[in-house]
This record gives structure tokens, C-alpha cells and sequence, in this order.
């Protein structure tokens, strides 16, 4: 079910991409520790706020410590790691606390009405928290004490867990438009219970904003106006209506939000040009059925509706009466993510991984430089900084010869998967115009079919390029890949230095580091930091920490940073028979590469969104009972609220019990 509503069954579909370029895959394959042999124990102990429930034949992994508080774990990881589980619910370690935050459904816009599942409006779910909550901003709100501005993506709907006695093939018009309504943005307000952690979402705010479908968005940089983008109710090519499969983000130094437009694809109907093929858009009906309640859902009519998909968004959450803005010279492609790291001069640099098996990474390094201030000003001149710069596209290189790849793990001769890489510039956005650095392709063309400009510079192929976040504390940048299950099949690529093992179902993460530590730098190192699975599997590694003290983990999707320089990883598709979950690992010192496992989410959901405060963790379970087969009649989950409850997708907030610092 998740494929279908999520990316449209990408994975079933032929893979977009069909170029010769080399795989990245390939290149990490060989990138396994040193001590790859060791093998995980078979037990862990584990307190859990909804019980402790071990998956039978499923890793598990015993974390070495020392007392009841987790012991002596890296700073911001010490607690007593969660087993692998399927209990429907949320776990979280011994000696914390959790409580959901916000549902889908709940009012947050004044004049809202209650949740009512049995009696679903377009107007009420306008007012209201949408659905599939994804990535999460928490930003801080000057002036109001105990309060922040949490803002969240919703990527897409699921109408068989929406609606009762819910048609797949015959969607009624109000459904539909209840649907258009749950996707977009969320802006609310939050407060804390400094006597409990608790956080809770404050209703009627005047910060609150929905931003759905239907909502007008601008279109800047330097394919706004092209001809590409105009479209019969938009002849002008700089305004479209809504925002789609908001995936993952980031958050910006000058106090806005990027959200990245990921499987927009699945939402078009009757695609026919090989532009459309490259970036998966079907030829027949959707799933959802939208192309047969608004013409602009159906290529065969309004044939650019599409190009006006698949951008970064911004939103200015501190004012709703702004017009968020989709970044053309972020370039098109399936964004999963948009984090931000500034230059030494102070031009933000945008990393985006482009979500589809053997597709590619990027970075946008901007021309303009952020002013600081609060003047309305300064905030137009902030909105416009990415607008203005160069787009680039990641090639990497091993180090080893081809030959002591074969896509087993087996390490080659150094010991060790690492190489180079180059950002390939694409083009370049001036506030006279734009140049492409790509041959047989004009600037236009290279900003909206992005894909194609990859595959012209050979790019490298990657599996599936998922979210890209660079240290506070090192800058080092760390690229997540989910998983590959084609690597390595007749007709694919197979096994590179820089992407492990064929048929990758796993996933894996690189770590970067630019020359001179440089945002702005062309060039760069690369070395494996993990190769997800069973620490027991030799082609597992965990930055050579030994694997017999880590927590099995697969398929890694959405990061963040904890204040003390920890990676968290949020996964999606757990391919070891446990639910999803939360993990952090050590990047740095002793313990580098110590992976503990901190919660896991409930029957048939993904872990998103993870923000990690020194008092709180906050994820987003997305998609609950999920499910094949399930539906508001037969539920697979009766998360959060119990049977006889609608299952909802919901934010969660945990927190230490005795109110100490999270980890330490």
C-alpha cells in the first residue's frame, strides 16, 4: 500500500533512468570495516513505554554499559537501546516519556471544526492538520515563553485508511477534494509543560497557516516565465496551485523553511514525451483518479503542469500573509530533502538528493550573501538568495581497481571503500539571465528536466539518494541511500566503490568532506561511514565501531544532528523484520560508529522528521497501518488512539523523565 500512495510503485515501475553512466552503488560496496567479520549478539535488554516485544529471527544487538541509564555511551547516546519489535505502538527507551503532540484532523485555523471522520470537508481539513506528516521544523518564537513554530510537510494521503467504504476506482469529488486539502504545509504553534517535557499544539494561533494543493505558490530563478512552465491558467509560466509529496527539508539560516517536492510524478495522468518517462509519469490513469476532477492533473490537456513539480519549496512560517515560493534554480528532480550550510562568506550552499534508484545528488551553491537583520528588506533580500547561483550534480570515483569490486563486500587490497568526487557544474542563475554549463541543453532545459542534465554530464548513479545534511560541528557531509534491491540484476548496474553490494536492500551512508572543509568547494573525499543490515552480516559496517555492541538498522532514510555532533536516522522500509525506527550513532571520537536504536513506531508506519533537542526528540509517524489489504474497516494499526479509532498519522515528542538532558 505505501507504494501506492506514496511514489506511485516506482519500485515496480522500469527505473527512469537508463543512461550508461557508472553506478555509484559499485563504489561502496567495498567500503566495509576491517572488522566486518564480527559477529552482533543475539540479545539485548530493553524497557519499552508500550511493552517489549523482540521480533523472532530478527537481529538484535546487546550496547555495552554500564548502569541503568545507558552507561557510557557517546554523549547524547546514552540510553538503553530499544529491541527490535512489532509492537503497534511507539517504544521508546527505559526512563522516558512520550505524548503526541498534534494529529492529522486536529484544528489548528480559527473556525475549524472537530475531527470527524464520518463527515470529511475540503473546508475543514483546510483548517486542520493534513495528513502523512513528514519532515518537521521547530523553529523559536521570540517574546511568547514555552512556546516554539513546529512546521511540517504532509507528503501524501492514503484514502483507503481516509474514508470509509473508499472506491479506488470511483474517488467521489468531495474525498478528492479533502485530499487536495491534507497535503501541503502546516505551520502551528506548540507549547511546553516545563513541569513534564510535554509539548501540545496551541490552536487559533495567528502564527497557524495550512498551505494545501490548492494554495497559490510563486515560481522564481531562472526558469520562472519559461515556456516550459506556462500552462493555459498560467500563461505568465510564475504562479501554480499548490504543493505536492512534500518529503523531506531543511530549515534556513535567515528563519524559513525548504521543503522538497519528491514523488510528484504519480499525481499526472497520460504522460507520452520521454521527458515524461525519465521522471516515472505513467501513461494511463493514477491511482487517485485527480486527472478526472481538474484538467491540470491531465498531461494529454495541460502538458507543462508537470514541469511545475518537483522544485524546493520556501515558506515563511513567521508570516502568514507571505506567498511560499518554489526555487527553479534548485533545479527539478525528486527532492528528498533541502539542508542549508553557509559558505565562509556567508552564501548558503543547498544539498538535494534526488530519490529514485541509480539517480543522482546535488548542491546549489549560491552568488548572494544573507544579510542579517529583521527589516522587511532584509527578509526580501533572504527570499531571493536562492534565486542566484550554481547548480551542481555529485560524480564520485574509488580508489581501487574495477576488478576488486564484485558487489560481495569483500573489501578490495587498501582495506577500505573510499575515493574522490567532483561537483559537476550544470548551471548558472545571474540576475541577467542564466548560462548552462551543459552541452545540447540551454539553461531553461537544464533547470527543468534536471534529470537529464545528469545524465548528460555523467553523473553517478546512486541508490536512491535519500536526505543530505552536513555537521555543525565538522561540516562534514553525510549522504543517506536508502536501499537498491535492482543493483547488480541483469540489464542494471552493479557494484561500485562508492554504493555497497548488490541487490542493496539495506541502504547505506556516505560521509563527505569537502577540500578545505568548503562549502563552496568543487571537489571532495568520500569514505563508507555505514552499510546498513544485520551487524552480523560481514557486509555490515559501522565506522569500524565493533558491530557486536550496535543495533541492527535498514534501510536509513531522513537525519538530523543532536547538539553534541551525533547523526539521528529515521528509517523507512526496515528490511530485518522489526518496525521502523530512530537511531543515533556517534560520527566522531572513541565511539564512532556506536548505532543505538532509540524508538521504533507502530504497525506499518515510517519513522520522518526527527528533530533532536537537548530536552527532546520529536519524530513524525507517517503512514500508520499501512498496510496491504488494510482499510478504515479493517484496520492494521489502532495507533494513537485505540480500538475502535481511526488510525492517524501524528507528531511525538519524548523526553527524559527525571527532566535531565536527552543521552547524557
Amino acid at each position: 500500500m505505501t507504494c501506492r500512495f506514496r511514489c506511485g510503485d516506482a519500485c515496480f515501475h522500469e527505473v527512469p533512468n537508463t543512461s550508461a553512466n557508472e553506478y555509484v552503488g559499485d563504489v561502496i560496496a567495498g567500503a566495509l570495516s576491517r572488522r566486518g567479520a564480527l559477529r552482533a549478539a543475539a540479545v539485548v535488554t530493553v524497557a519499552a513505554a508500550a511493552g517489549s516485544v523482540t521480533v523472532a529471527g530478527a537481529p538484535a544487538a546487546r550496547a555495552a554499559q554500564t548502569d541503568k541509564k545507558g552507561g557510557k555511551g557517546a554523549r547524547g547516546l546514552r540510553f538503553r537501546p530499544v529491541a527490535p519489535n512489532t509492537v503497534d505502538a511507539v517504544v521508546v527507551p527505559e526512563g522516558y516519556a512520550q505524548n503526541v503532540v498534534i494529529r492529522w484532523g486536529e484544528p489548528i485555523l480559527r473556525g475549524a471544526p472537530a475531527f470527524d471522520p464520518e463527515n470529511q470537508t475540503a473546508a475543514a481539513q483546510a483548517g486542520q492538520f493534513g495528513y502523512n506528516n513528514d519532515f518537521l521544523a521547530l523553529l523559536p518564537l521570540p517574546g511568547e515563553r514555552g512556546r516554539q513554530l513546529l512546521v511540517a510537510n504532509h507528503e501524501y494521503t492514503d484514502e483507503v485508511l481516509m474514508f470509509r467504504g473508499y472506491d479506488p476506482e470511483n474517488p467521489t469529488r468531495q474525498q478528492v477534494e479533502v485530499a487536495w486539502a491534507a497535503h501541503g504545509l502546516s505551520a502551528v504553534v506548540v507549547e511546553e509543560d516545563r513541569r513534564s517535557g510535554r509539548l501540545t499544539a496551541v490552536p487559533r494561533h495567528h502564527l497557524n497557516r495550512r498551505v494545501t494543493a490548492t494554495t497559490e505558490f510563486r515560481l522564481t530563478g531562472p526558469a520562472a516565465g519559461s515556456a516550459l512552465l506556462r500552462t493555459s491558467a498560467d500563461p505568465t509560466g510564475t504562479k501554480v496551485l499548490g504543493t505536492l509529496n512534500n518529503c523531506s527539508g531543511g530549515t534556513t539560516p535567515w528563519g524559513t523553511t525548504l521543503h522538497g517536492e519528491e514523488n510528484f510524478n504519480q499525481y499526472f495522468a497520460n504522460g507520452s514525451r520521454p521527458t515524461d518517462k525519465r521522471y516515472g509519469i505513467g501513461t494511463g490513469a493514477t491511482e487517485r483518479k485527480w486527472e478526472r476532477f481538474d484538467k491540470r492533473f491531465d498531461l494529454a490537456q495541460e502538458p507543462n503542469e508537470v514541469h511545475r513539480f518537483g522544485f524546493v519549496v520556501e515558506f515563511d512560517p513567521y508570516d502568514p500573509s507571505s506567498t511560499p515560493r518554489k526555487h527553479t534554480a534548485l533545479g527539478r528532480f525528486k527532492h528528498e530533502a533541502a539542508t542549508v550550510r553557509l559558505t565562509a562568506d556567508g552564501r548558503p550552499v543547498v544539498y538535494s538528493g534526488d530519490d529514485e534508484r541509480f539517480d543522482y545528488f546535488y548542491k546549489f551553491v549560491s552568488s548572494k550573501r544573507m544579510r542579517h537583520g529583521t527589516s522587511r528588506a532584509v527578509r526580501e533580500h533572504n527570499l531571493s538568495l536562492l534565486d542566484e547561483g550554481t547548480l551542481y550534480v555529485a560524480r564520485l570515483t574509488g580508489d581501487s581497481p574495477a576488478g576488486e569490486i564484485d558487489g560481495s563486500g569483500a573489501l578490495p587490497a587498501d582495506g577500505e571503500f573510499d575515493g574522490g568526487g567532483r561537483w559537476i557544474p550544470l548551471a548558472t542563475a545571474t540576475a541577467d539571465g542564466a548560462v548552462s554549463h551543459v552541452e545540447g541543453m540551454t539553461a531553461e532545459e537544464v533547470f527543468v528536466f534536471t534529470r537529464l542534465a545528469g545524465d548528460k554530464v555523467g553523473a553517478t548513479k546512486m541508490d536512491r539518494p535519500e536526505d543530505i545534511q552536513p555537521s555543525p560541528v565538522t561540516g562534514k557531509v553525510y549522504v543517506v541511500l536508502t536501499n537498491n534491491s535492482n543493483r547488480g540484476k541483469a540489464g542494471y548496474a552493479a557494484a561500485d566503490e562508492a554504493n555497497p553490494r548488490n541487490s542493496n536492500k539495506h541502504g547505506h551512508i556516505l560521509e563527505l568532506t569537502e577540500r578545505w572543509n568548503r562549502a563552496d568547494a568543487t571537489t571532495f573525499a568520500w569514505s563508507l561511514f555505514l552499510v546498513a543490515g544485520d551487524p552480523g552480516d560481514p557486509a555490515t559496517y559501522f565506522a569500524g565501531f565493533p558491530k557486536e555492541q550496535v543495533s541492527p538498522i535498514s534501510c536509513p532514510d531522513n537525519v538530523a544532528f543532536d547538539p553534541y555532533g551525533n547523526l539521528w536516522i529515521s528509517t523507512d522500509g526496515n528490511q530485518l523484520g522489526s518496525h521502523d525506527g530512530l537511531f543515533g550513532v556517534a560520527t566522531r571520537g572513541e565511539r564512532r560508529g556506536e548505532l543505538k536504536q532509540f524508538l521504533t513506531v507502530p504497525t506499518g508506519a515510517e519513522t520522518c522528521g526527527p528533530i533532536v533537542q537537548e530536552r527532546r526528540v520529536l519524530v513524525a509517524v507517517q503512514h500508520p497501518g499501512e498496510v496491504d489489504g488494510a482499510s478504515v474497516e479493517k484496520p492494521a494499526s489502532v495507533w494513537p488512539d485505540g480500538p475502535g479509532k481511526i488510525v492517524r498519522p501524528a507528531v511525538v515528542a519524548v523526553w527524559r523523565k527525571d527532566g535531565c538532558d536527552v543521552g547524557v
